[in-house]
């Protein structure tokens, strides 16, 4: 058998609080090939990150490695200098970091960046320098590779920077690429481009990558072998087949379990309780214990051995029963819509158009088309999901509507009312029914704040409980119905995990009574088993409280669990809307099933064929004549250069503003 090309044995590594060093990897091992992809798999808080860092020897100021050895290609890394390890990164091994925001450096164009990875590692300057850069960046799929090479990354989308990213890591052509959550915050077809070009330039050059990740999906898509970490140690590990079909360590099964998928509509999800025990407060026996259903006295006391099941696959774990199933089978339709339940939120052609302004005078030069022209409605106690790519216009339609942005044109009426030009005495007031949940709730908190406090603040100044102990009583029930405990009230927003600030979020926007809850990205950045909870608390409050959600997403799972309808939208228009069952089952726009096919499913059967969209999407600034889509469209006519479609009837609910649907 050929030696693989990296080789981990035994790696431990810390970090120093005071006078200890406290283990967040504690002596995991495993091997990646050339060739290959070993994905790492696991929640936040479980040593993933940390691993790629120690391997890279890229550990921050309070980082120690403790033991352990690192082989690249049979040399070991960990006990080289400094001087010969600069010359491994980049050039052996290089690392493509989960944020490409902060890694690119923002005062450097495109091709400074890559141009000091050539001139470093391949010795290349001047013009074949600049002739590598330019198939570099045609190899990542960016388009004009010779106007990108002037830009800053400021000047750049979200995919684009990734792109840069994965040139930068491939220009000096390592033997190894360490993804560290290459697509996490991604749209589901930048996703899809990304995870191809990844898979391509492993074929073509034979590179080993070690694929960090909380996405199932995207390990089925793409690795080869899985090994899944928790509280700093590995406890299983196995080929994609048989870790697919036949997960073993409880907490493996208890990932997909929490997964949100159609077959699990109607009922709750299963959550982990608890969480990733703290770096100081390590179980002495298995790590899994306090969180795990089978747990037993030996697996409290002692730290269970490795067990070998098959054929490369093997799991750290004491018990060897059968496993329960986890989650609920079997399709649950969630109940129609009746005919006669009048909507309590309907929006009429909502317009956002932001001015384009140049010059010393700043004359108004054009309009950026962020919203133009939406329509929908929602009733109480249904979920209306809104998806779409970013840049599509979902958040300005969200804020829009609760008047934090002033639309250009159009109505937004809440039970009757209107709310555009309502002035702003009668608009504070109304908006007690109806609030936000954003999408980053650390940012969203005040941090100055303690939860009770944040919690209070609506209700104070929205005059909902009136006295200081009434409010005090509502904020215990408050914290109660998010699932919090009753100390967190005077506790601060940097003391919680995010899934527990995201349900602080929520609590203060229920505070005030709402009927309408406009949720942004609510999920997009947590783990599955967080997801679960925060998606179990939403459906349980819609519920029991009868709230109707608008919930921003690009997440197809998610909607597939949560929602009742479905509108997708596209550089500032709806192209489909209709039932959560008519637009997933039987999508008829072209870019509908284009976001459909790119979802990354995590099962091995179901990955069907990637609908590739060429080019990216145009801007609002200067949208395509007639349908905005034609550029990108497989199914493009002359007739969609000119006209924008009308919308057409499919079905009870939905509609299609499609050419192909005359």
């Amino acid at each position: 058998m050929n030696s693989p090309l990296l080789r981990v044995t035994d790696l431990r590594l810390g970090f120093a609080a005071g006078r200890q060093t406290l283990l967040a990897v504690d002596g995991i091992s495993f091997e990646v090939g050339a060739g290959e992809t070993f994905a790492l798999l696991g929640e936040s808080g479980c040593g993933k990150s940390a691993t790629a860092q120690g391997i890279m020897r890229l550990l921050p100021a309070a980082g120690r490695i403790v033991g352990g050895s690192v082989e690249l290609a049979g040399r070991e890394l960990l006990s080289l200098p400094e001087a010969d390890m600069r010359s491994v990164r980049g050039a052996r091994m290089a690392m493509i970091f989960q944020e490409p925001a902060t890694s690119l450096n923002p005062v450097l164009t495109v091709g400074q960046q890559i141009g000091e990875v050539l001139a470093r590692h391949r010795h290349l300057t001047g013009e074949p320098a600049r002739q590598r850069m330019l198939e570099l960046l045609r190899q990542v799929g960016i388009a004009d590779p010779d106007r990108r090479l002037t830009e800053y990354p400021f000047q750049l989308s979200g995919g684009m920077k990734q792109r840069v990213m994965i040139a930068i890591a491939l220009a000096g052509e390592p033997d190894l690429l360490i993804a560290d959550e290459p697509t996490t915050a991604l749209d589901v077809t930048v996703q899809a481009q990304i995870l191809d070009l990844l898979v391509r330039l492993q074929t073509e050059r034979g590179m080993g990558m070690l694929l960090i990740t909380h996405d199932l999906g995207v390990v089925a898509r793409v690795a080869h072998r899985v090994g899944v970490m928790y509280a700093g140690e590995l406890v299983e590990v196995a080929p994609r087949e048989a870790f697919f079909t036949n997960p073993r360590h409880p907490y493996t099964r208890a990932l997909f379990a929490a997964l949100p998928e159609v077959s699990r509509r109607g009922g709750a999800l299963t959550t982990i309780p608890g969480q990733v025990p703290s770096l100081d407060h390590m179980p002495a026996g298995c790590r899994f214990a306090d969180r795990c259903r089978y747990v037993t006295p030996l697996s409290r006391d002692h730290s269970p051995p490795w067990r070998m099941l098959s054929d490369g696959h093997k799991v750290r774990c004491f018990y060897e029963g059968g496993m329960a199933e986890e989650a609920p089978h079997g399709e649950t339709v969630l109940p129609p819509l009746a005919a006669d339940t009048a909507p309590i939120l309907d929006v009429r052609d909502l317009k956002v158009h932001f001015p384009i302004r140049r010059g010393i005078l700043q004359r108004t030069v054009g309009h950026v088309k962020a919203v133009d022209g939406v329509s929908l409605s929602l009733s109480p106690g249904r979920t209306l999901a809104l998806v779409g790519e970013s840049g599509c216009g979902k958040t300005t339609v969200g804020k829009a509507i609760l008047q934090l942005i002033q639309p250009t044109g159009g109505q937004v009426k809440l039970n009757g009312s209107e709310l555009v030009g309502m002035p702003a005495g009668r608009l504070q007031g109304m908006r007690r029914h109806l609030q936000m949940v954003f999408q980053d709730p650390f940012a969203s908190l005040n941090p100055r704040l303690r939860v009770g406090e944040i919690i209070a603040e609506g209700m104070a100044a929205l005059g909902v409980v009136a006295g200081g102990r009434e409010r005090a009583a509502a904020v215990a029930i408050l914290l109660e119905q998010v699932g919090l405990p009753a100390e967190a009230v005077g506790r601060y927003p940097h003391e919680f995990s995010g899934g527990q600030r995201q349900r602080i979020a929520i609590a203060r926007a229920l505070a005030v009574q709402p009927e309408v809850l406009v949720c942004d990205e609510p999920t997009s950045a947590l783990d599955v088993s967080v997801q679960a909870q925060i998606l179990n608390l939403l459906k349980s409050l819609q519920e029991s409280l009868g709230v109707a959600y608008l919930f921003i997403t690009h997440n197809f799972a998610v909607v597939e669990y949560l929602a009742h309808e479905v509108a997708v939208m596209y550089l500032g228009r709806i192209v489909e809307r209709g039932s959560a069952d008519e637009v997933l089952r039987s999508p008829k726009h072209p870019y509908t099933r284009a976001l459909l096919s790119a979802v990354p499913q995590p099962r091995l059967e179901g990955q069907g064929p990637v609908i590739k969209l060429g080019g990216e999407t145009p801007s609002p600034a200067n949208p395509p004549a007639g349908c905005h889509f034609h550029p990108r469209c497989p199914n493009v006519m002359e007739v969609c250069r000119s006209v924008w479609p009308a919308s057409t009837q499919h079905g009870a609910t939905q509609t299609v503003a499609c050419h192909l649907y005359k």
